[in-house]
């Protein structure tokens, strides 16, 4: 391996945003669906396809430059936490002029002084109007494996109560993999409600779950990479076809018509019917029909060799008329 600059911090490069919410040109709106946005028409227009939406050109409020964006259609997609610590949590509170407060709960970090907020307003701050306090601000930096590209995507939100949880989630996850290794998770965009002081009101919440394994294996070290990129296996097992059943050797082998019918629903669950095998069972379900037709009117039905039963006679019956030697002559006059 080549040599690193110990004095610079290794990051991989931002692709773009997970949002939940959007601007119509004039004022916020809440999604309940995920918004990607990104300087990159590609990804977008990859996320859209993942997705489903419309890609568009866009351009955020107080900005000039023009990105991509898409409105999708999901609730929740699949990530991947990257190596290292994710998250990063700060109080914030932003104006045309940039950042004017980030605190970390203790601290106004730009001043130096003690929280203003709860200073101003208690421990339940939070609930004061947005613009008068901080918004709680959690950006968290995550992996999209199904889009191009190998940079980062930074999901981000405002809420307070996703805070917590994602704090509580990703620590527990570090405690488990030291920050190595990749965890699949699941971003899912939650509707809750509370009520407070008589009134109920609706937001939305991020919620990071684990994907495709349990805890026990998400705590117990950093897992392979192959295992974090599909931890299902539905991709190796869709690789590895089960080998298709003989159904033409079992409709031979079967007995009755309803044998042969068992025969047609099993290749109907397996997806595996055509119009070759739909032909073949059809004749070989006639061909019992008619041998189970046959045998109940007391003809004579071939065997599995297509062989016709002898016909025994007892010694005390008569002969035919003529008699066998007759008979044996008659055979003989035929074949000179």
């Amino acid at each position: 391996m080549g040599a690193r600059l110990l004095n610079i911090q290794r990051k991989a490069a931002e692709h773009g945003r997970l949002r939940t919410g959007y601007t119509d040109g004039k004022r916020p709106v809440r999604s309940a669906t995920w918004v990607v946005t990104s300087h990159s028409e590609e990804h977008v227009r990859a996320a859209a396809e993942l997705w489903g939406g419309k890609p568009e050109q866009w351009q955020p409020l107080n900005s000039t430059i023009t990105q991509w964006r898409v409105i999708t259609k999901a609730s929740s997609i699949e990530a991947l936490i990257t190596p290292g610590d994710p998250l990063n949590q700060y109080n914030e509170m932003w104006s045309a002029g940039g950042c004017q407060r980030r605190c970390d709960g203790e601290t106004e970090l730009l001043t130096r002084q003690p929280c203003l907020c709860a200073r101003q307003f208690g421990e339940d701050w939070h609930t004061q109007p947005k613009g008068r306090v901080c918004s709680t601000t959690s950006r968290f930096n995550v992996m999209l494996p199904d889009l191009s590209g190998m940079g980062m995507w930074r999901a981000e939100t405002h809420s307070f109560y996703a805070a917590s949880e994602w704090g509580g989630m990703v620590d527990m996850v570090l405690a488990g993999t030291d920050g190595r290794g990749f965890v699949p998770v699941t971003l899912r965009i939650e509707p809750r409600q509370v009520v407070r002081e008589g009134k109920t009101k609706k937001f939305p919440v991020v919620v990071v779950e684990l994907r495709g394994v349990t805890p026990r294996q998400a705590l117990a070290g950093p897992m392979p990479t192959a295992m974090a990129l599909d931890p299902t296996g539905s991709r190796a097992v869709a690789a590895i076809e089960a080998p298709r059943p003989d159904y033409l050797a079992r409709a031979e082998g079967a007995l009755t018509a309803d044998d042969v019918g068992d025969v047609y629903r099993d290749a109907y669950a397996a997806g595996h019917l055509n119009d070759e095998l739909v032909a073949t069972l059809k004749d070989r379900a006639d061909t019992l029909k008619a041998e189970a037709e046959a045998a109940r009117q007391g003809q004579a039905v071939p065997d599995e060799d297509g062989a016709y039963p002898a016909e025994v006679i007892d010694d005390d019956e008569p002969e035919p008329s003529g008699g066998w030697p007759a008979v044996a002559q008659a055979g003989s006059g035929a074949r000179a």
